[in-house]
């Protein structure tokens, strides 16, 4: 519709459409002209809100002066950026060698997995090595807090403590303190009065996230987030917030395991292959320089059923115990249990070991496992479990110091794993004599010192060589 205005023709159609609000999703910012309850982009439910009026063009212009002018990237100071280590070593391996003036790290895990204690132990060892640390917690209350770290021994006069939920109060007591390290438990309790919603909403969580990240790039001080998870492990809150953030930490474990694990998801100032081990006790949560030895059972004789690998998490390199038992079923379908290791992969490893090996597992209840709750999930622990099942299957006793590394193929061939060096140098540091490993493996230099490499091209070959001067252990009549 076209009319004429003082002189002036207006296209009245469009300038409606100009006016007409939009409604945009918070999360990925996709618009649509009127409300939906679900995201037609990124499928989030709620995200969708008023955005007012379409504009018509650009709406920023040039802001006047300048803060700091552009310089030569040969003139920038690159001190402000070293890595200032915590006092905690497992996670500042993690980090890339420690924690970034102005660095925003957000620590995610499941509840009750040791967020919090782990954080307080980082900011104890920060207090004691000079810092003036302030720990904000709005899950628990001042008393609470200063509990478990009389557990822990985390009393330090230089460790600041304060329970808010209030982020206005948050940033008076940032502000008023200036602290070296700055800890927040958790960013999805903080609340603003300035945003419209309850704690731990998508709008409460950016902006809160966006206050403190401001604060930490303009009074370079880092800070650290506890951030919760959701039922199937992601990050609770707005996607945007992992994007926002400098460094993203995944914090795992069992609840009936003492070990904890943490991995870096994302990370901007070093690399995200390198993993954390912990040990959570009742005094506290205690690095673990060398975890090699807590997923092997200890025992120093061969035991039919059992066979040693190396899995690889990130960089590290771990030693894994695999069992296996087998026994004779009437049932007419036999169980297979797994735990600790790939199901899918067990069953293809069976049905390998009874098409190409001759090795018959039909009739028969089929138990395999890992020691000490690891979790052996790659494909370079087919071999291992192939030993294993062969001989609790045959009852015999595979050599003494074995190791077995490397991929099953569906033909009864062996696929070389990746880093088998690194994982054959820390099996020879621990000790073992003898690995098993795929013939086309390419280990780029000499053998590692103490260890013999025998390599298979395929299943006949790797059984026979785990056989090898074995001796058969005497039948056991009832």
């Amino acid at each position: 519709m076209v009319s004429q205005v003082g002189g002036t023709v207006v296209d009245m159609s469009s300038t409606a459409r100009a006016q007409r609000p939009v409604h945009r999703c918070t999360e990925c910012g996709w618009s649509t002209a009127k409300w939906v309850g679900r995201c037609g982009e990124c499928q989030a439910w709620g995200t969708v809100v008023e955005a007012g009026a379409a504009p018509a063009g650009p709406r920023t212009a040039v802001s006047a002066p300048l803060r700091s002018p552009a310089q030569p990237i040969a003139e920038v100071d690159a001190e402000e950026a070293r890595f200032r280590p915590t006092g905690v070593g497992e996670f500042d391996r993690v980090l890339g060698g420690g924690i970034v003036p102005g660095a925003v790290v957000l620590l995610a895990g499941e509840p009750g997995v040791g967020k919090s204690t782990l954080l307080l132990d980082v900011a104890a060892r920060a207090a004691e090595g000079g810092s003036k640390v302030l720990y904000v917690t709005g899950e628990e209350s001042a008393s609470q807090v200063r509990l478990r770290a009389e557990r822990i021994g985390a009393i330090r006069p230089g460790l600041l403590l304060a329970a808010e939920t209030d982020l206005g109060t948050v940033l008076g007591h940032i502000e008023a303190n200036d602290p070296d390290l700055l800890v927040i438990d958790s960013v999805q309790t903080i609340a603003s009065a300035q945003v419209d919603g309850s704690a731990g909403g998508v709008s409460q969580v950016r902006e809160v996230a966006a206050a403190l990240i401001a604060v930490a790039k303009r009074t370079a001080t880092p800070v650290v987030l506890v951030g919760h998870v959701t039922k199937d492990g992601s990050i609770a809150g707005p996607r945007v917030l992992e994007h926002l953030v400098d460094v993203v930490c995944q914090f795992e474990g069992d609840k009936h395991s003492e070990l904890r694990m943490v991995r870096a998801v994302k990370n901007r100032y070093g690399t995200t292959d390198e993993v954390g081990c912990f040990s959570l006790t009742e005094t506290g949560i205690h690095s673990l320089a060398d975890p090699s030895g807590l997923f092997l059972s200890g025992k120093r004789d061969p035991v039919p059923g059992t066979c040693v690998t190396v899995t690889l998490d990130g960089r590290r390199p771990m030693p894994t115990e695999i069992q296996a038992l087998t026994n004779r079923t009437v049932m007419p379908n036999a169980r297979r249990t797994t735990a600790g290791v790939d199901s899918s992969r067990v069953l293809m490893t069976l049905a390998v070991l009874g098409s190409r090996a001759g090795i018959d597992t039909a009739g028969m209840d089929i138990y395999v496992s890992t020691v000490g709750g690891a979790r052996a999930l790659e494909p370079a622990t087919d071999l291992a479990i192939a030993l294993a099942v062969v001989s609790a299957r045959q009852d015999f006793e595979l050599v003494d110091g074995l190791v077995a590394i490397g991929e099953v193929g569906l033909a009864g061939d062996l696929r070389p794993a990746v880093g088998t060096r690194r994982r054959l140098s820390e099996v020879a540091r621990l000790g073992f004599s003898r690995a098993i490993i795929p013939a086309a493996t390419d280990l780029e230099g000499a053998m590692p010192d103490g260890i013999d490499v025998v390599r298979a091209e395929d299943l006949h070959q790797a059984i026979t060589a785990a056989q090898f001067g074995v001796r058969r252990r005497p039948i056991r009549l009832a």
